[in-house]
């Protein structure tokens, strides 16, 4: 169940992305175990390039922390760009910015998206 704050949030920041439809959108989920992040190209409708700590065979020892965000945030960042996309829009998805989150993003910077 979500908080009427987090929807506030998610509905606040969705908004302003939909604003800027000529980049594709970096989005993330986040669980209690596991963190998710796409590059979706809403215009076509197609998800580009997706990662997360939880894939066949690269399972971290912990998937639940800032160090294996950090790694999740350099895979996408290397297949976005294999994909062709080099400029993407940050959809935070109603989490607050910090923690896993702002490792996520800095890493993806770090990888070469810019946004």
């Amino acid at each position: 169940m979500t908080s009427k704050l987090f929807t506030r949030r998610r509905s606040r920041t969705r908004y302003k992305i939909s604003q800027t439809a000529d980049r594709p959108r970096l989005s993330v989920f986040r669980s209690g175990k596991h963190i998710y992040v796409q590059v979706i190209d809403d215009l076509k409708g197609a998800t580009v390039a997706s990662a997360s700590t939880n894939e066949k065979g690269e399972k971290a020892a912990k998937s639940y922390n800032i160090d294996a965000a950090a790694a999740v945030g350099k895979k996408i960042a290397e297949r976005a760009t294999k994909a062709g996309v080099k400029q993407v829009v940050f959809d935070r998805g109603g989490y607050i910015y910090h923690g896993r989150i702002k490792a996520l993003a800095d890493a993806a910077r770090e990888g070469g998206l810019e946004f």
